[in-house]
């Protein structure tokens, strides 16, 4: 217990790797963090059950006593997550589990959420892999109490500001670059004094952001309500000429001009107060026409900022529908350079039980189908007013093609395999939708809504087979992506699915030869250019089981580089400069196509 608890607090001021010296600090803010969510069975997988038993004990870091009523979460690729309390000792149990690798993850309000075999902030956890009927006793895990930001949100009279929505950032490696992402979903909102908690923290480097509520997600919403009956006249509402802009501690609309809070382990910042800054605001007016030359009427407009890497929550009311001659209103947009986006909407309610639901829909009453259209404009805000605009939509692509089976082999069911077109620019416009499509059985699929270059994958593949390649007529797209033209239909397109899966086992020494249980290993492409392509499939990071051993499977066949490390952050893998300090440190291997290759490894004393 001792050794848990010293390892999480010396390195606690050791969260954040910092961006390169002389290199342009890159921010965007995302909306989940890895390791948050459970693991779900893929589509159309069959649930399993069996006789094996989990069975371990929550207790705190600091003192080493048992915490009651912590909720404890075990997930696996073939059972539905499953959660339990502990009891006034802090032990729990689950039990009726199949052979396979699960996750344990604990939650206690007050405390940092941590996973099994979690030693230091934002690490992985520990997988734990469970034989047919076994019985695996102490299988505990150590919470320490959570850091806090707190403070107060005011105008600019210094009048107190309730309402407002106030997050906590960090800076973490995502989709290619280093980003600001919410720290662990933890979000506050201030009371009638303006003032906030944020509470649950673990140590390291944090920024706030604070945006005023009631902007897009409410108005969209009613927007929605209003799109279930006609397009005929309706009362209007008069709206404000000055908002407030999202705002970073200690009061600037610049995520990179905000102030890094520094938290130990279990500390309290009480005197983050701060600011909101004033800013007029906009309206915007013009009409859309779609692909047909026609007004779109009941589209759906919203303006998304130009630079997606800065995000700004928007404060006003930015988004807004087409009436029936294809007009719109956008009101309250604040000053900033933006992409002006139509969507083709199909909305559906249901009254039953005597509530009223709304769905809405790309396209036609199918969602997103060959009906969708979306358009986009650049747009530059300044305060004044902009009328006149005029958005002409466009019809997204379309692609057909079928999944094939290496070697003529062939699953007993496919109907669990789904084909997805991932936008490969992540930082532009929103893409067009409806770019998820199921298989058929004779293997033949269909993509719709498509456009710019995508990342083709298989997702819910059945278990003992995995993705091969990604060909467009004849061409390997499988790392590059697919290229697609609004309108244009595109045809050979063919995913292959290889039962010559790989894998990758092994263990871990120290200096003196002594075996090893805490450490993570990264595995990455001897080929630098993979390590920079999207989604990289060539770079992964791996944490050792309960009996120290680690496991990658399905990486592509080639030349890599293994490295072990003592300790790295969720994710920090994918940083190609990381990979580059660590190149040259640890084994250097090939892997064959359905090859299983054993290391044994010497722990990196420096990277």
């Amino acid at each position: 217990m001792m050794r848990t608890s010293v390892t999480y607090v010396a390195l606690a001021a050791a969260l954040a790797l910092p961006a390169p010296a002389g290199r342009a600090q890159t921010i965007r803010v995302e909306q989940s963090v890895a390791g948050d969510m459970p693991q779900f069975p893929a589509p159309g997988r069959e649930l399993k059950s069996g006789t094996g038993q989990i069975r371990g004990r929550v207790f705190a870091v600091e003192t080493g006593s048992p915490i009651r009523r912590a909720q404890v979460r075990v997930s696996g690729p073939d059972i539905m997550p499953k959660a339990a309390l502990t009891d006034g000792e802090g032990r729990f149990e689950f039990r009726d589990l199949p052979a396979g690798r699960f996750t344990l993850q604990a939650t206690k309000s007050g405390y940092v959420s941590v996973q099994f075999g979690q030693t230091r902030p934002y690490e992985s956890g520990r997988p734990i892999e469970l034989a047919d009927k076994q019985v695996l006793e102490n299988s505990d895990i150590a919470m320490p109490r959570g850091s806090v930001i707190a403070g107060r949100i005011v105008d600019e009279f210094g009048e107190p500001m309730p309402d407002v929505s106030v997050t906590a950032l960090r800076q973490s490696w995502s989709n290619g670059r280093r980003r600001l992402m919410p720290a662990g979903g933890r979000i506050a909102q201030t009371n009638d004094l303006g003032q906030f908690r944020i509470y649950g923290l673990p140590p390291g480097d944090y920024y706030v952001s604070a945006t005023m509520r009631g902007g897009p997600v409410e108005f969209f919403a009613m927007e929605m309500m209003a799109a279930t009956r006609s397009f005929g006249p309706a009362p209007s509402g008069s709206t404000p000429s000055s908002g407030y802009a999202p705002t970073y501690y200690p009061g600037t609309p610049s995520a990179g001009e905000a102030q890094k809070i520094t938290l130990i382990a279990g500390q309290e910042h009480s005197s983050a107060d701060f600011a909101l800054m004033p800013v007029r605001l906009a309206k915007i007016t013009g009409i859309v026409v779609g692909s047909d030359g026609r007004p779109l009427a009941g589209a759906m407009i919203n303006v998304v900022p130009r630079d997606r890497n800065e995000v700004r929550l928007l404060a006003g009311h930015t988004s807004a529908r087409t009436n029936a001659d294809g007009a719109f209103t956008l009101n309250g947009v604040a000053p900033g350079d933006y992409t002006l986006q139509a969507n083709s909407l199909h909305v559906m309610t249901s009254s039953e039980g005597g509530r009223t639901m709304v769905l809405a829909m790309r396209g036609g009453p199918g969602g997103s189908g060959p009906d969708s259209e979306t358009g986009f404009l650049p747009l530059t805000v300044a305060g004044d007013d902009i009328s006149n605009v005029v958005l002409v939509t466009a019809k997204g692509g379309r692609a057909t093609g079928r999944v094939t089976f290496e070697d003529g082999s062939r699953p007993g069911d496919i109907g669990s395999v789904r084909i997805s077109a991932t936008a490969i620019d992540t930082d532009g416009p929103a893409p067009f939708g409806g770019s998820f499509g199921p298989v058929q059985p004779d293997g033949a699929f269909e993509l719709t809504g498509l456009a710019g270059v995508r990342l083709i994958r298989a997702a819910g593949v059945p278990a003992g087979w995995t993705l091969k390649s990604v060909r467009l007529n004849g061409v390997d797209v499988t790392d590059s992506g697919a290229e697609f033209r609004p309108g244009e239909d595109v045809t050979g397109l063919e995913v292959v699915l290889t039962v010559r899966t790989t894998s990758v086992t092994g263990g871990v020494t120290a200096g003196d030869g002594s075996p090893l249980k805490d450490y993570t290993v990264v595995i990455f492409a001897d080929d630098e250019d993979l390590w920079r392509a999207p989604r990289s499939r060539w770079v992964t990071g791996v944490r050792p089981d309960q009996e120290g051993r680690f496991k990658a499977q399905n990486l592509p066949p080639g030349s890599y580089h293994a490295v072990a490390v003592d300790y790295i952050p969720q994710g920090e893998w994918g940083d190609p400069d990381l990979l580059a300090r660590l190149k040259g440190k640890g084994s250097r291997f090939t892997l064959d196509e359905g090859g299983n290759e054993v290391l044994d490894l010497k722990l990196a004393m420096a990277y």
